[in-house]
């Protein structure tokens, strides 16, 4: 937790405050707005694009007279000087087509473009830590959105039917394959990553490009900054750890280090907990990011972070929940991710990325557990503009990952199971203009793994038809393998490729900072992996399932002032016959029913903003083994209503930041569903434990000072 608010002073000091000139307007062709068009400062990386309604903001801490530059396919580049030192908010800008585009279809790609970022929700590093319940985690924020499941006792996402394995995360194009901290059953993950290490945060729940693979449900695509602004100097103390930072800028480089220290003791010991803590949960951890412009148009990124962390509790024991058993876990991570990118001429642009992961977990209970990680990716990417009708990717990488783990048993019995894989992959890409209201997208991935002695070929399609101004719907089809997990491998490696078929129909409508979208789709499931009920070892490859549904979501900006707020609702229908499953199944991940209510305000004259979210699942099935029908036991239905307030002010002249969360504030008894031993009693049935929370309520205080920032209240604005 500390990782996150160790950089939330960055960028509410950046994006809510001070020192920068906002440039905004709004780009025409003499007859209505233009949506797409790219606006920037020449020769620096500050601009934006057009939105639905042709307008444009973004803010810079450049000074005197600069050029703004418009660009559009189809029209005349425009160019204009215009003064930093005093603000450029009103400006109109009228582009002229060109000569020989007079007559021709103007291809409104920005907006109408059949990709990722229109079919999903965008959430940026503000909206993350300002929701509250979400506790500054980036999954957590975005199990506010549609498509998600509410699975308090994991903490990771579980979109549309899929497990949480099925959904990937990728930093820069390049697969994270530990994206969470570790833990163990019914204590929940986080995710190890500060939201404000990025700059954009995409998050497609289905049918996303072929450029992505090894993800059957669902893709977090996560891109990072560029070169920050200013030097940065921040100190963070915490209720739950202390953290330090700083950030050098120089012309065309920049170097951030930052380190911090989590201890959750001083916390269980004031607020009762669920759990019984022998050593709470306590970590370290340290990052560092190096950026260079190579060019003006290319970017270097090396960003590399470390941790370890570790606790030990008493833990009942699975085979008769009656007596206690001492649990320890350590964890120590690295990750590595270089990248490097460069628009190479008119037409052509390059990306190639490094990726490298070590995790080494150690478990002891009444057995020992010892298992390694390490992973590598390479990757290259190529984009042709072919002409205004055609744009093409294509690329191709490599993984490397060796899963090595060591399981001894209470008898003193070792198991030992060490796997090397080795995938290859290429993949394919068109964008295709059909006019200025459709655009369809065409590709496909071919891959081979060398540890299931396997191809796969996916392909991916998908359509986006402007049918008004400010709206659209969208169709997609696409086919998603994945390699199954790594444990699956301990007894045996005669596996296929697990697949989804996705089929997605939407529609869309953005209009005055409102956006309200529904989607409806069909996923079915093939080659799911599935073992025999206390023989694990008898396992293959022949489970099925499905999953259908219908997601809403709602944002609204507008109409309320100095408010923001969003409402998404999700219909699950799914079932599977995979894992253990004797039958067919909901799996007990899956709510029908998931609704999230967020709203944000900003109090102008106190300098501070407060955010609420309700949270809403419908009961979870889980398997009683006292009765004799499969997955009929039910969980309660999940309410959770939290807060979080933040009070921007002045520290003996520094900025700072008091931020204060609270969730669930009523205190409601939620639970997860029954843990059950694993043998039964004298009498025939088998002991039940209920799976709770933590704790009731989880408090966070936090003091983050920035050194030698300053605030201005009266310069001061709402979040966006």
């Amino acid at each position: 937790m500390k990782a996150i608010y160790l950089i939330f002073i960055f960028q509410l000091t950046s994006s809510i405050l001070f020192a920068q000139t906002m440039v905004s307007g709004v780009v025409k062709d003499g007859k209505e707005t233009i949506i797409g068009a790219n606006v920037f400062l020449k020769d620096t990386y500050d601009g934006a694009s057009t939105d639905i309604d042709g307008r444009f903001s973004f803010e810079t801490t450049e000074q005197g007279t600069q050029v703004l530059s418009i660009s559009y396919i189809g029209y005349e580049l425009f160019e204009l000087e215009i003064d930093l030192n005093q603000a450029q908010d009103a400006l109109v800008i009228e582009l002229k087509p060109e000569a020989n585009e007079l007559d021709a279809v103007v291809i409104t790609a920005g907006a109408f473009e059949a990709s990722d970022e229109k079919k999903a929700v965008v959430l940026n590093s503000i909206d993350i830590v300002t929701t509250a319940g979400a506790t500054g985690d980036t999954y957590g924020a975005l199990n506010t959105l549609p498509g998600t499941q509410k699975v308090g006792e994991s903490g990771q996402l579980f979109v549309r039917g899929g497990a949480a394995s099925e959904t990937r995360t990728f930093i820069d194009g390049m697969l994270v394959h530990k994206p969470y901290n570790s833990t163990v059953p019914d204590l929940p993950a986080r995710g190890r990553f500060s939201p404000f290490l990025f700059k954009g945060t995409m998050f497609s729940t289905g049918g996303y490009s072929a450029e992505y693979g090894q993800a059957m449900s669902s893709a977090l695509i996560l891109n990072t900054q560029d070169l920050p602004e200013e030097d940065m100097t921040s100190i963070s103390l915490m209720s739950v750890g202390l953290g330090l930072a700083r950030t050098k800028r120089w012309d065309k480089t920049s170097l951030s280090v930052s380190g911090g220290y989590t201890n959750l003791a001083p916390y269980t010991s004031l607020v009762k907990q669920n759990m019984d803590w022998i050593k709470p949960f306590q970590g370290a951890d340290a990052q560092v990011i190096f950026r260079h412009k190579t060019s003006e148009t290319g970017m270097f990124k090396f960003y590399t972070s470390g941790s370890s962390n570790w606790f030990a509790m008493n833990r009942l024991n699975d085979v008769d929940l009656k007596e206690m058993n001492r649990l320890d876990l350590n964890n120590n991570n690295l990750y590595v991710n270089t990248s490097f990118r460069e628009i190479l001429n008119d037409k052509w642009s390059l990306f190639t990325g490094l990726a490298f992961t070590y995790d080494k977990n150690s478990i002891t209970e009444q057995f020992n557990l010892q298992s390694y990680e390490r992973s590598g990716q390479a990757k290259i990417t190529l984009s042709n503009q072919v002409n205004d009708h055609l744009k093409i990717k294509f690329g191709g990488e490599h993984f490397f990952s060796n899963w090595d783990e060591q399981f001894t048993d209470t008898n003193e019995e070792v198991f030992h199971t060490n796997i090397t894989e080795n995938l290859s992959s290429a993949f394919l890409e068109s964008d295709i203009y059909l006019s200025n209201r459709l655009v369809a997208r065409l590709g496909g991935r071919l891959e081979y793994s060398q540890v299931l002695r396997s191809w796969n070929v996916a392909p991916r399609t998908s359509l986006a038809y402007k049918t008004g101004a400010k709206s659209q719907i969208s169709l997609a089809y696409g086919q998603f393998f994945q390699t199954p997990e790594g444990e699956n491998f301990r007894y045996s490696t005669q596996f296929d490729f697990e697949r989804a078929d996705h089929f997605m129909a939407n529609y869309q409508v953005m209009k005055d900072q409102r956006i309200f979208r529904v989607e409806a789709y069909q996923k079915n499931y093939k080659s799911l992996v599935r073992y025999q009920r206390n023989t694990p070892w008898i396992i293959e490859n022949s489970g099925d399932g499905y999953a259908r549904g219908l997601d809403v979501f709602f944002r609204d900006r507008k109409s309320l002032k100095k408010g923001d707020y969003w409402i998404s609702y999700s219909y699950l229908d799914t079932e599977r016959f995979y894992k253990d499953y004797p039958e067919a199944s909901t799996p007990n991940f899956a709510s029908k029913h998931n609704l999230s209510l967020v709203y944000k305000h900003w109090f102008h004259k106190a300098s501070t903003s407060v955010g609420v979210t309700y949270a809403f699942s419908s009961p979870r099935p889980f398997h009683n083994p006292n009765e004799s029908a499969f997955n009929t036991g039910r969980t309660k239905p999940f309410h959770d209503l939290s807060i979080n307030a933040s009070k921007l002010m002045n520290i003996k002249g520094n900025f700072t930041i008091l931020h204060v969360s609270v969730t669930n504030v009523f205190g409601i008894e939620n639970s997860f569903g029954n843990r059950y031993a694993t043998t039964p009693d004298a009498n025939g049935k088998y002991a039940s434990q209920t799976i709770e929370p933590g704790a009731k309520r989880f408090f966070f205080v936090g003091l983050f000072v920035s050194i030698g920032e300053k605030f201005d209240k009266e310069t001061a604005e709402k979040p966006d």
